[in-house]
């Protein structure tokens, strides 16, 4: 082990973990919305964060840009992200909508068993994969250079960069957008109502079906956002990624507690920082490792994950 290695770069690793993070930790935030409500595992949720990801950069590419672009100007850039992170967000909103109105929502009609559920969601996640990567030839999309890399200030002699608070401020604040229209609003009173109990709720006048689309819908349009981040952070995509990030995603939700908007947050922020520090200590090709350790032997002292609290119990 490199303990030199990991005391040496702990502020880079750290400031790359929490970027990495940051990302999980917004795609996590769909698994744990749906989960829930209907106590539901979306695999096929992965696919759309990639739907999110191919919008900004189509989105871009429409709008002029290409991989070898370089946009100068505060004002331009954010226009351009601005943009981008519409179409990724409506885009991921929509696939997610699709899933659930073609996929899920005959199957409850039905009141079908859950491992109907589970394997529409894997037929979903291939076919939807699958599907990109033909469009695409199986081939990576670049991303034009928005966002400068280099380093804008240090902390302790670890260098900051633009990107970096870029990706963990858009997560941070989408998460208290969520956080607050699941607990502050009309809407949200709804879904932590039918997460607790269906049934009563829809005595009480909240359409279920309605308030399952919304769930969908939102979690689709974080996980748009964090395809727009992973795409400037990464600098290219390809059709096949979406698999082993929702797989981790899924892992930082159950790390922080399944049904926890807020355990999403910190589950992913702590599987990011879990896999830099393991690169940094005993190689990169032992992180995915780590970070899948981590969760197993969390799990064997907290079941619950790290704050453990349902949906249908979260106040605000």
């Amino acid at each position: 082990m490199d303990f030199n290695g990991l005391f040496s770069n702990f502020g880079e690793l750290t400031t790359t973990g929490l970027t990495q993070g940051a990302i999980y930790a917004l795609v996590a935030l769909g698994y744990t919305l749906v989960y829930g409500v209907l106590k539901l595992i979306n695999f096929a949720h992965s696919e759309v964060f990639i739907a999110g990801a191919f919008a900004a950069i189509w989105t871009l590419g429409a709008l002029g840009l290409n991989q070898d672009s370089v946009v100068n100007g505060v004002g331009s850039i954010i226009m351009y992200l601005g943009i981008a992170m519409v179409a990724a967000a409506l885009a991921s909103a929509v696939t997610a909508t699709v899933i659930e109105r073609v996929a899920y929502r005959p199957l409850r009609k039905r009141n079908a068993p859950p491992l109907a559920f589970l394997i529409t969601a894997i037929g979903a996640s291939i076919a939807i994969s699958e599907a990109f990567g033909i469009y695409t030839r199986r081939l990576p999309e670049g991303v034009p250079n928005l966002v400068s890399i280099e380093p804008l200030f240090t902390i302790a002699g670890t260098p900051i960069r633009p990107i970096e608070l870029l990706i963990v401020g858009s997560a941070l604040v989408m998460m208290v957008l969520l956080d607050l229209f699941v607990n502050r609003t009309r809407f949200g009173r709804g879904i932590r109502a039918v997460a607790q109990d269906p049934n009563t709720a829809a005595l009480m006048g909240v359409n279920k079906d309605r308030i399952i689309l919304l769930v969908f819908v939102a979690g689709g349009a974080m996980a748009g956002v964090a395809g727009l981040l992973y795409d400037i952070r990464i600098g290219a995509l390809t059709y096949s990624v979406g698999f082993l990030l929702g797989l981790k995603a899924f892992t930082a939700a159950v790390l922080g507690g399944i049904g926890n908007l807020r355990g999403a947050l910190l589950g992913g922020l702590l599987l990011g920082l879990v896999e830099n520090y393991a690169s940094g200590l005993i190689g990169s090709q032992w992180k995915d490792f780590a970070a899948f350790a981590v969760l197993v032997v969390l799990l064997m002292f907290r079941p619950t994950g790290l704050l453990g609290e349902s949906l249908g119990r979260a106040r605000a």
